[in-house]
């Protein structure tokens, strides 16, 4: 039978690419392979043609196939929906990212800022059915195989970075990390909106853009935008992480999506009316949340 190892230097720096656990290595896989292949990463409206043209790696055209048809949709209207658009996008967390992925999809220019350098957020979320769907259409599996297996239905924070960080690069979206919004600076002249950066020096700095999306989170809101929230009662929040080892035993615990108080109204009446607490209890493979309302 024959073998299908990568036969090129380009097909092994892809397969680091797709594997890479770090956001420093995603960027240095992605960075080799872009030489490599001598494209220009800031070519965003030819890189992603160029990239399936000179990249003929079988494990890659499967990528390819599925970014394809997400592509396709009609609403993106061939990737020219927005290709007169430049956009700078705040905050490299999953929102930020899957904002920056569809932005690329409608043909936009598209600029990511993150203050950390690195993926770091261990908590795990649990996902909506139409969100499994959602990230399954933009190739998820092909870079963690385990997304979504069985009953599955939750995946680590960082975990869902850095997919989307993968996804985000391959279709022309610029990254940057280890750079700080200082605050945006108004049209003057012949110069358009840009922002304050630290460091000043960073090539980003020069970026002109006219749509500005802010997915820094609730603490963070630029100047001139108003933030609005809604909060329910005052709670207490416990969170335990626990380290998997990959034991024997471990594999054989059975998962279960916990015990929410929507779906089970009267343990939670019943404890409150014994304990005088009300309790809302969430649950999942590496995380356990419970909330004491006061």
């Amino acid at each position: 039978m024959a073998s299908q190892d990568p036969v090129s230097p380009s097909h092994a720096t892809f397969d680091l690419f797709v594997h890479a656990q770090s956001c420093k290595e995603v960027k240095h896989h992605f960075a080799e392979l872009c030489m490599q292949l001598d494209i220009n990463p800031e070519d965003f409206r030819t890189f992603y043609i160029k990239l399936k043209e000179r990249l003929n790696y079988w494990k890659a055209k499967a990528l390819w196939t599925k970014l394809d048809k997400r592509a396709s949709h009609a609403d993106y209207q061939q990737g020219k929906a927005c290709t007169k658009n430049k956009c700078l996008v705040l905050g490299a967390g999953p929102c930020g990212l899957r904002t920056a992925i569809e932005l690329s999809l409608l043909g936009a220019q598209v600029v990511v800022l993150e203050k950390r350098e690195a993926f770091t957020r261990n908590n795990v979320l649990h996902l909506w059915p139409y969100t499994i769907c959602d990230l399954r259409g933009l190739g998820a599996k092909k870079f963690y195989g385990k997304f979504c297996t069985g009953s599955l239905d939750h995946i680590s924070i960082r975990q869902l970075q850095l997919v989307l960080l993968k996804v985000s690069l391959l279709l022309g979206v610029e990254v940057h990390t280890g750079v700080e919004f200082q605050g945006l600076i108004e049209p003057s002249g012949d110069n358009g909106w840009m922002a304050k950066l630290q460091p000043g020096s960073h090539p980003a700095s020069t970026f002109q853009f006219d749509v500005f999306i802010s997915a820094g989170g609730g603490r963070f809101v630029p100047d001139g935008f108003k933030h609005k929230e809604l909060r329910g009662k005052l709670a207490i929040g416990i969170t335990a992480n626990f380290i998997n080892r990959n034991t024997a035993a471990e594999a054989q615990v059975a998962e279960i999506s916990g015990v929410a108080r929507i779906y089970n109204q009267k343990f939670f009446q019943d404890l409150l009316t014994e304990t005088g607490r009300n309790l809302q209890s969430r649950s999942s493979e590496c995380r356990r949340t419970c909330c004491i309302n006061k």
